[in-house]
């Protein structure tokens, strides 16, 4: 057989192998919606950092209530696995003492009220494997109608403060509020004191959170005292001015204030964002 004739047909055979595997190829890289995607959404509270894992399975014009989602039965609260909440610090879960950690989260639908419910096993396949005894809390929840259709179950956290947030459930018409709770102040005292150590800034920043936070300003004075004695500087003078000032000691105030005005300049912080407020407070303190 002629060389060129062998040739031929060896690449005619290649190509169309190729093309037949070509399909083959195309189908094994295929992406598709998944009918429940995952979802996660995170949020820090005070000084401790939330999250929580599901799948959002969608309504579709079905009746979820009652039907898709029975009444006084224990539900994943969502798709696939079961919910996944976790927090970094100790918490409180609608009022009930929780340690760090990953929980999963079910809930018991009824028609007046919910049972929401964390259990110390994170990684169960929806109700498979769950285990009454591995709850670590179990609180009672008011469901609330809402006008909106939410389409998609999700999960967000609202009204978040320094010490609590609502962890919300929307879904079709219908939220489950669950009130998380955190004791920050209790929380940051405990990194101040595993923290200090023997620079100014540490120091400062500890009389400044209590400062900010309403927290023990003769306990804020002491710590901007010794961040003073380690380094002065503006920073830390304009914030001893600033306890004096709120405890009504306008003259130490006054005299706190002149040396962060006397060391600031210079300072880009200083000049752009802090020098009219001390020269105000300085002339407000004179009165």
């Amino acid at each position: 057989m002629h060389r060129s004739f062998v040739y031929k047909a060896v690449c005619s055979a290649l190509v169309l192998a190729g093309l037949a595997a070509a399909p083959a190829l195309a189908q094994s890289a295929m992406e598709t919606p998944a009918s429940s995607p995952k979802a996660k959404v995170e949020q820090r509270i005070g000084i401790t950092d939330f999250s929580i894992e599901y799948s959002s399975p969608a309504v579709k014009g079905r009746v979820i209530w009652g039907e898709l989602v029975p009444i006084d039965t224990l539900w994943r609260t969502g798709a696939n696995m079961a919910t996944k909440l976790t927090a970094s610090r100790d918490f409180a879960f609608g009022g009930k003492p929780v340690p760090a950690g990953s929980y999963s989260l079910f809930t018991i639908p009824g028609k007046a009220s919910w049972t929401v419910i964390l259990n110390s096993k994170p990684d169960l396949s929806g109700t498979n494997g769950y285990d009454e005894k591995n709850d670590v809390a179990r609180i009672t929840v008011t469901p609330q109608a809402m006008g909106a259709l939410r389409e998609r179950l999700t999960f967000l956290f609202s009204d978040t403060t320094d010490s609590g947030a609502n962890l919300d459930l929307e879904w079709e018409k219908m939220r489950v509020r669950i009130p998380i709770t955190v004791d920050t102040k209790a929380q940051v005292a405990a990194s101040i004191d595993k923290t200090l150590g023997d620079a100014w800034r540490p120091h400062w920043q500890a009389a400044r959170y209590l400062l900010d936070s309403g927290g023990d300003l003769n306990q804020a004075l002491s710590y901007i005292n010794t961040s003073i004695a380690i380094e002065p500087n503006w920073w830390n003078n304009w914030v001893k001015a600033s306890i004096l000032g709120k405890q009504g000691k306008k003259a130490e105030a006054l005299a706190a204030a002149e040396q962060s005005q006397k060391l600031g300049p210079g300072n880009s912080i200083y000049d752009q964002f802090f020098k009219e407020d001390i020269a105000k407070a300085i002339a407000d303190w004179k009165k």
